[in-house]
């Protein structure tokens, strides 16, 4: 048994996916209409993440854009394997991720997964869905952007940051948590595709310290898997 298979931690995975389907099939289907590519959609966001990130997510405060199932449990898998203590994760969103990644620091032993939210409301939030899973004790909840909530003491060396907020924040975000990787630290960017160009060159730049690759999780949409070798 794992942390993830107990029934508390199940029952809120559970609503919060069927939360989450019923709340953003919809709206993602309209953004689409219906042949729009993921690499097109990502592009014509960063284009409104241009103009204005904070009005675009809070224009979608309520919706969940959250990481399915499978991805989840990829990020435990991660974060077990990593044997992670300290994750940073930016994006918190109604906490779905957060779940999976607190689950897997309570199966390492314990541990502290600092999470960053923009919008208030859902912070608040994902704040009752970890409580609800008994998870809460292992998070650390940061309110705000990310470049001003990150910019501070994250307590000692990071094993493992997840990446699935504003895409055009993906590299300052980075580099604002750089210092604090572990050598062998895992950083895994959501949907980070071709469009996501400077986070991209980043972190394949040969001479950048990492080694990334895509994972095919999600029908191999551009998730990106990066090792800190240095």
């Amino acid at each position: 048994m794992n942390s993830l298979t107990t029934a508390r931690v199940a029952r809120v995975l559970s609503r919060l996916h069927r939360e989450a389907e019923a709340a953003d099939k919809p709206l993602i289907d309209g953004l689409t209409g219906g042949d729009l590519s993921d690499e097109d959609l990502i592009r014509r966001t960063l284009e409104e993440e241009s103009r204005d990130y904070r009005a675009l997510y809070h224009r979608y405060a309520d919706h969940y854009f959250c990481v399915s199932p499978t991805f989840g449990q990829f990020l435990y898998v991660c974060a077990r394997v990593a044997g992670a203590t300290r994750v940073v994760e930016y994006g918190t969103s109604f906490g779905v991720s957060a779940l999976y990644l607190a689950a897997a620091l309570r199966d390492n032993g314990g541990g502290r997964l600092i999470t960053t939210e923009l919008e208030p409301g859902k912070a608040a939030e994902a704040r009752r869905n970890l409580s609800e899973a008994g998870l809460d004790d292992l998070v650390e909840f940061r309110v705000g952007d990310a470049l001003e909530t990150l910019r501070g003491d994250l307590g000692g060396p990071v094993d493992l940051v997840l990446l699935d907020g504003a895409f055009s924040l993906y590299l300052p975000v980075l580099t604002l948590v750089e210092p604090s990787l572990r050598p062998g630290a895992l950083v895994i960017a959501e949907n980070a595709l071709d469009a996501v160009t400077d986070y991209r060159e980043h972190v394949r730049d040969a001479n950048g310290g990492y080694l990334t690759l895509t994972v095919p999780v999600d029908g191999g949409r551009g998730n990106e898997l990066s090792l800190r070798v240095t």
